[in-house]
């Protein structure tokens, strides 16, 4: 799948520790455009973690599944989303639903999944008057930056992610696994090692505990990849936070985090997190038509909060990164 660059396409001057800005010499036909740079694209996902295409002029949803085919890259089904998606094609969907004036924190794309995309491509239909960019930052560089405690735990024990489905705020199961029905959710939760528990009120709870640092299979280091912080309940507005846990009490939260043996995270280890991330974060204003490859591993992304009518993609695919953390159970279920 990945390849040495071939000598095509205008890129400029490189700066260490940002992802390349690579000019299209033609928008006339952009799939054979990226047809014939597919090993340059690739080659430098590969070497910098990400790259933005510029002048594509790529105007249509539909248009970034043909980008994934023409990679020769698999499309992914989204699966356990937390916010509603607008599905366009195989493996492309509209940016998570999220309010404008709040910003998205760092993470990687469904890094809580047994099996996740290896591959995002973003692309900017409509670019927002303020703001709004995709900014992305080193996963191995974010490692090496946490405190030593903060790394060496979660090296060692992992995250559990924990969510409560049913409570009307969130992801509903239908949005989540595709179905209300319980003997398919019950299914693809022990297919995904996922602990899940029906309550009496019909709501359901899971639990999924997952590997924090994972090993690139390309660069052979070792990269943070998770949501730990942008899913913990330290993220979410206190307002919101404080209504959330009086009305439906802490398990009942939507989603939260917990360290892999179960304990609550501090918010001061959610804040170091975060200050990891910004020391490496980089990111550029989004053009119409640009087009942002991703390697979702090596690198996370983020969104900040935005200005005007702001429309921007996503297709997901590649071979998977499996993160086969154990056996699920069931507990409680009813």
């Amino acid at each position: 799948m990945f390849r040495s660059p071939a000598p095509s396409a205008t890129r400029p001057p490189h700066e260490a520790g940002h992802p390349p800005l690579i000019h299209a010499d033609t928008a006339a036909d952009p799939m054979r455009w990226v047809s014939g740079h597919r090993d340059t694209l690739m080659a430098a996902v590969t070497e910098h973690g990400a790259a933005l295409v510029r002048g594509l002029g790529i105007d249509e949803p539909t248009s970034v599944g043909e980008i994934l085919l023409r990679l020769g890259v698999e499309p992914m089904a989204e699966r356990e989303s937390f916010a509603p998606r607008r599905r366009y094609a195989d493996g492309v969907y509209s940016s998570a639903a999220w309010p404008p004036n709040q910003p998205m924190c760092m993470h990687h794309e469904l890094s809580y999944l047994h099996a996740c995309p290896s591959l995002l491509v973003f692309a900017c239909l409509s670019a927002p008057t303020a703001g709004g960019a995709t900014a992305v930052a080193d996963a191995a560089a974010t490692l090496d930056a946490l405190p030593l405690q903060v790394r060496e735990r979660f090296a060692r024990e992992g995250w559990i992610l924990a969510r409560s489905y049913g409570n009307d705020i969130g992801a509903s199961t239908s949005e989540a696994f595709g179905t209300d029905d319980r003997d398919r959710i019950a299914a693809y939760c022990r297919a995904n090692a996922i602990d899940f528990a029906w309550q009496s009120d019909g709501t359901l709870r899971t639990r999924q505990h997952r590997r924090a640092v994972l090993r690139h299979p390309l660069t052979g280091r070792h990269c943070w990849f998770n949501q730990v912080a942008f899913l913990n309940e330290w993220t979410l507005d206190p307002d919101i936070r404080d209504y959330l846990i009086d009305e439906y009490g802490s398990e009942g939260l939507p989603f939260t985090t917990m360290h892999g043996n179960g304990d609550t995270i501090a918010p001061e280890t959610i804040t170091a997190i975060n200050a990891a991330y910004d020391g490496h974060t980089f990111g550029r204003p989004w053009q119409t038509g640009d087009v942002l490859f991703v390697d979702n591993l090596r690198t996370a992304h983020s969104r900040e909060a935005f200005e005007g009518p702001r429309q921007v993609v996503v297709g997901m695919g590649g071979p998977p990164y499996i993160d086969d953390a154990g056996p699920a159970t069931e507990v409680n279920a009813r």
